[in-house]
């Protein structure tokens, strides 16, 4: 289905699937004289929630993803990402207010398999564009959120592009609900960037543990104090170091997990995860939790990796068929270490 917003007549259209009728309800919402639409948290770091956001600022938000990336009235989106969320959402407000021409395909982990035209933006998530990379080509502009991208995918992403001769720009976000999706972007291809870029209007800064904070005026009236571990290169990049809340003590040395799995996953293409469990004589052990069978090979690759210290070794190395997610496709940490 495709929807024209410089020509919107929505009662001309045919709804027909369970997400085109999830998006017609947004539009009516949006539509509607109330100043405020709701959205849902996606609980990956608490529990879910509901709450209001003015419509006035997802406008603000979409015209700040809109004119970085250069995009013009008639150019074609395509929507994939769950409209309950603020990533499917701002993804129908971005094409409402830049009048652009979205076509609407369901979510699934491989929502462009179909796709045999260009189009000019798409947003989806890690597991969505690793199971497209055959057809990457055809967007000319991608972002990809919901979850850190690793760093066997960022390889992935390069090779392919460069084997196709594509002038495709692929990025990173940065960005959480309460930011309306994200704030700042990181370029994966054609140049690989270590640092993101935060949106004009976008104050950042780090508070005295060194987590990130961002005061983005046209998108939230309050400072929001993140739990980012972030390096600060100037007043508008900033790299991701690690969550705060997922920082692991294993005998007084301070291990960021994220780290430790960006250099895991170099080497080997399954989902990995370091997590600290309780231990009476480190007060935490770090072991590394692998998706997958069990493996030689697997074991061979991550025992010929070089650790930057001794300590970041993992403990003990677990397999595990399926590591517990969110419902948008992030690994759920809480979850994972209940289960273990």
């Amino acid at each position: 289905m495709l929807i024209d917003f410089n020509n919107l007549n929505i009662n001309q259209l045919s709804f027909e699937t369970e997400f085109e009728i999830k998006i017609k309800s947004f539009l009516e919402e949006w539509f509607s004289d109330s100043e405020t639409v709701k959205v849902q948290t996606s609980g990956s770091t608490g529990v879910p929630k509901i709450f209001d956001i003015e419509k006035k600022k997802m406008i603000n938000s979409a015209e700040m993803t809109c004119n970085f990336l250069e995009l013009e009235e008639g150019n074609t989106a395509l929507i994939c990402l769950p409209v309950e969320y603020i990533s499917g959402k701002m993804m129908v407000v971005r094409s409402v207010i830049r009048k652009l021409k979205l076509i609407i395909v369901d979510p699934s982990t491989r929502p462009i398999e179909d796709l045999n035209e260009e189009i000019d933006f798409c947003a989806m998530t890690p597991l969505q564009v690793e199971n497209s990379l055959g057809k990457l080509h055809l967007i000319k502009n991608l972002i990809i959120g919901g979850a850190a991208v690793s760093e066997s995918l960022k390889k992935k992403i390069y090779q392919t592009l460069r084997l196709s001769n594509s002038s495709t720009k692929i990025f990173e976000t940065y960005g959480m609900s309460e930011t309306l999706s994200h704030v700042g972007l990181k370029q994966i291809a054609p140049n690989a960037e270590d640092f993101f870029t935060a949106f004009e209007n976008v104050e950042i800064s780090k508070d005295e543990r060194g987590c990130l904070k961002i005061f983005a005026p046209k998108v939230n009236a309050e400072v929001l104090q993140t739990n980012d571990l972030v390096e600060i290169k100037d007043k508008n990049q900033f790299r991701f170091l690690g969550r705060m809340d997922n920082v692991i003590n294993s005998g007084g040395a301070k291990i960021f997990p994220e780290q430790l799995e960006a250099l895991i996953k170099k080497e080997i293409p399954n989902e990995a995860i370091f997590l600290g469990i309780a231990d009476e004589s480190l007060g935490q052990k770090l072991i590394l939790i692998i998706e997958g069978k069990k493996s030689a090979n697997l074991l061979e690759k991550i025992s010929g990796i070089s650790f930057e210290k001794n300590f970041h070794k993992p403990k003990e190395i677990i397999f595990i068929e399926n590591i517990p997610r969110t419902p948008n496709g992030k690994v759920n940490r809480i979850e994972l270490k209940n289960m273990l």
